[in-house]
């Protein structure tokens, strides 16, 4: 195994502080004491944490987006592991057609999408809802979802699943004792990758949502808009800090390495 050079090194330390460095300027500009975006600043204060507790809707939104991406997350996963292994493992007619099917909307701009979806919404009488918000999203992340369990299905052995059929097991055992646990990998990456994206979406969710189902990110849109102040700051410094921990829990209890690539702890 060969050892990363100086300069390896030194372009990997550069590219880390260009990645951190954005996040570190929010969490700073947080804890200013100034009334307005400073940096550097004439002090350190918690107030624009505190003044959080002055905007309740902040609060409910963060659990709106929370409710929508969780709920998104999962029923792409549902639609993805079948129809991910299906295409990874099988060949028939119209498998590349319904591959780029599924895959269409990332070829589409989030504002279009959200266009279509006010038009269809209002149409059928979703719109404003729940329901519709939470289907936008699962149309929106499912993409992601199924390229990510295609790619962990497609390095699966068969001859796995033939030598359990040779031993009596069923079908539904071998789905559920060999398919489902080689691919953890892939579903756990795929979920993690799905909450992600509905979590931050944005573009399209400002078309679909209403005021009793603003997601957290449209209404950071709709606060900048209208003022600019590091509140905003110390929303974006406690998601990052939920983020933080989320890892720090995930890594203790399971293994990030494990979880996402499908290696244990050494």
């Amino acid at each position: 195994m060969t050892k990363n050079g100086p300069l390896a090194l030194v372009f990997n330390a550069l590219f880390v502080v260009f990645l951190v460095s954005p996040m570190m300027l929010v969490c700073l500009v947080a804890f200013t004491s100034e009334d307005y975006l400073a940096l550097p600043t004439n002090g350190l204060s918690l107030r624009w944490f505190y003044r959080l507790g002055e905007y309740p809707e902040f609060m409910e939104s963060f659990r709106t987006s929370l409710g929508v991406a969780l709920a998104s997350a999962i029923l792409a996963l549902l639609f993805a592991v079948p129809a991910g292994l299906a295409i990874a493992r099988y060949r028939f007619p119209g498998r590349e057609t319904l591959n780029a099917l599924f895959m269409s909307p990332l070829m589409l701009p989030h504002i279009v999408l959200g266009i279509a979806f006010l038009r269809f919404y209002t149409e059928i009488g979703l719109s404003g809802t729940t329901a519709g918000l939470v289907i936008g999203h699962v149309v929106i992340v499912f993409p992601f979802a199924m390229r990510i369990i295609i790619a962990g299905a497609s390095g699966m052995d068969k001859r796995i699943e033939d030598a359990a059929a040779s031993l009596g097991a069923s079908r539904v055992t071998i789905y559920r004792r060999i398919i489902l646990p080689l691919i953890v990998p892939g579903v756990a990456s795929g979920f993690a990758l799905s909450f992600i994206q509905s979590f931050d979406e944005t573009t399209m969710t400002i078309f679909v949502a209403s005021p009793t189902t603003t997601t957290l990110p449209v209404r950071m849109f709709n606060y900048i808009q209208d003022s600019i102040d590091p509140l905003i700051c110390a929303v974006s410094a406690l998601l990052i800090l939920l983020t933080v921990i989320l890892m720090i829990v995930l890594d203790r209890l399971y293994g990030l390495e494990r979880l996402f690539v499908g290696e244990g702890r050494s």
